[in-house]
């Protein structure tokens, strides 16, 4: 008797690829549509007029998803967790911003949704794994289940994955671990799954997908205007809307053009003060001031036994970044790392993650305090 497959099936092309090889592969696949935000409720058109709400994107993908289960000869359930990730991930981005921080609610959501509420469903409804859509791949290394980069590293989606747990993981399949995103498009079109084929894949947090950010935030946080402060010269060099907004490294979008008798450069954020609405920025992307070379990591989940010293590995600051070799220690819960060369705009409130030097995932966390020569930066 084959195993039954609960895969997540979002509408998309790669968990449409992904369900197709479990099929060919001899499993019993189920589809599984997961809504997780109302937008209508949580207000996200409120004052946001370049939403076009003729049809919700969520009710798009999910007809998308009922269109490639109807092609594949497989039955589609659609299951609810609006609550589930409203307590759980929303309430989460809602603090960090408020904080200051830049959170990645994406990471949560997988941890806490997708291998979450959705695991336990699965596993009470009598299916023997879940599966999704994400380009990862599942190894067994020094005794323990981890991830680990796929073959096609540009579509590497383990830093989203970094919270989970080895008890997450086994019992996951990744069935796009061998493939690429050209490979899985051109299958699509093979199997005649023209709603998926070429759809543009989802970018930006799960639930603004390719809305306004900006606006959508102001939802949740009115504008404040303040000053926006140069951090060499101290001197104010423009107005920004509301501190909450911006993120440390952003070059776009400040709205500073050229200034009378400051050199020429763009000016990159460097540094948030919520208390005070004052950002402060510098001038070049090679300022000393968007560089650090230690931090500490937060919320560490780490998979297998501790390093009882310092370790060497390669560490991911932000999704499509290059890894970077670091020095990692643990102090208590909290993971110390140190880096050099310095490393651009690492961003408290952004997730760290570990990977050995081929690639294996051994955890991640949420960047705290930075550094640059023991004085600390955010």
């Amino acid at each position: 008797m084959s195993k039954k497959v609960l895969l997540g099936l979002s509408g998309g092309v790669d968990s449409a690829i992904a369900a197709y090889r479990l099929k060919e592969q001899g499993y019993d696949v189920t589809g599984a549509f997961m809504r997780n935000w109302d937008a209508m409720a949580n207000g996200d058109y409120l004052g946001n007029p370049t939403v076009n709400d003729s049809q919700c994107p969520q009710e798009k993908d999910y007809d998308d998803a009922k269109a490639v289960a109807a092609k594949l000869g497989i039955p589609l359930l659609r299951i609810d967790y609006i609550k589930e990730y409203w307590d759980n991930v929303f309430s989460y981005f809602l603090k960090e911003y408020e904080k200051g921080r830049t959170p990645n609610p994406d990471v949560l959501c997988n941890k806490n949704i997708k291998f979450g509420p959705f695991l336990d469903y699965a596993k009470t409804h009598g299916f023997d794994a879940i599966a999704m859509g994400h380009y990862a791949k599942k190894v067994f290394y020094e005794g323990h289940w981890h991830l680990a980069k796929p073959l096609d590293h540009n579509k590497d989606q383990t830093y989203f994955l970094c919270e989970l747990s080895e008890e997450q993981i086994i019992p996951s399949l990744f069935p796009m671990c061998d493939i690429t995103k050209p490979q899985a498009r051109e299958i699509a079109s093979k199997l005649g799954l023209t709603e998926v084929a070429t759809k543009h894949g989802s970018t930006g947090v799960c639930f603004i997908g390719e809305r306004n950010f900006r606006a959508f935030l102001q939802n949740y946080f009115p504008a404040h205007e303040g000053n926006i402060i140069d951090i060499d010269t101290g001197k104010v060099v423009g107005k920004h809307i509301g501190v909450l907004y911006y993120t440390i490294g952003q070059r776009k979008g400040l709205g500073i053009g050229g200034i009378k008798g400051q050199a020429e450069g763009a000016y990159f954020i460097c540094k948030k003060d919520v208390k005070n609405n004052i950002l402060y920025v510098t001038q070049g992307d090679r300022s000393e001031w968007l560089f650090t070379d230690s931090c500490y990591i937060d919320n560490v989940n780490w998979i297998g036994e501790r390093p009882t010293g310092e370790i060497p590995v390669m560490t991911k600051f932000r999704y499509r970044q290059t890894d970077n070799p670091c020095m990692l220690r643990f102090e208590g819960d909290r993971v110390f790392l140190r880096y050099d060369p310095p490393v651009e705009a690492v961003t408290p409130g952004q997730f760290a993650v570990f990977y050995t030097a081929d690639g294996v995932m051994l955890g991640g966390g949420v960047i705290d305090d930075t550094y640059r020569n023991g004085v600390r930066r955010d």
